[in-house]
This record gives C-alpha cells, structure tokens and sequence, in this order.
C-alpha cells in the first residue's frame, strides 16, 4: 500500500483539524493514545485513517468480464458445505458484545 501523505514524517502540519466532543469522549481518546504511547493527535489521525481506508475498502467497485461474474454467481448459488469450525466462530459473540 502506498504511503499515504498523513503517515510521512513532516515538520509542521499543513493544515489544522478542529471537533468538539464529549469530556468522556476525550478522556477515552487519551487513554487510548497513552495505552498506545501516542499523543491525542497522532492517535485520532492514525485512528481516522485506519477507518477511511476500511470505509473505502469496504466501498470498492470491482469490474469483471460477463464469464468471470457468470462463475462467480454461479459458485454463490452453489449450496453451502457445512464446516463445524465457521459454525462454531459464527456462534461466539462479538469482543464488542461481551
């Protein structure tokens, strides 16, 4: 993956990022950061990051030819073979739902 312009390492910012939130939401934010050994900026910029580059992976468009999207539909309609091992995974709560 290419680096993207908010990872190089610079001297000074180029531009400034203003929120308001919560003191809760704060409070978590910096103790997330000083888990992690970063400041609140570079935590919630890395953070940010990471989660638009999720969003725009999840968003990604792929193009195929009519007989490689007649395949992949195919092998989508083919019945499921059961696996004892994603059924048990699919079983398990969430880490967030704990």
């Amino acid at each position: 993956m290419a680096v993207l312009e908010a990872e190089r390492p610079t001297k000074t910012r180029e531009m400034t990022v203003n929120i308001r939130a919560r003191r809760q939401q704060i409070e978590l934010i910096d103790h997330a950061a000083e888990a992690l050994g970063k400041t609140r900026s570079s935590f919630m910029i890395e953070m940010a990051i990471h989660a638009a580059e999720q969003v725009l992976l999840d968003k990604r468009i792929f193009n195929v030819d009519e007989d490689t999207f007649d395949r992949f539909m195919k092998r989508l309609d083919e019945p499921v073979a059961y696996n004892e091992k994603l059924r048990a995974l699919l079983r398990k709560p969430a880490p967030w739902e704990k």
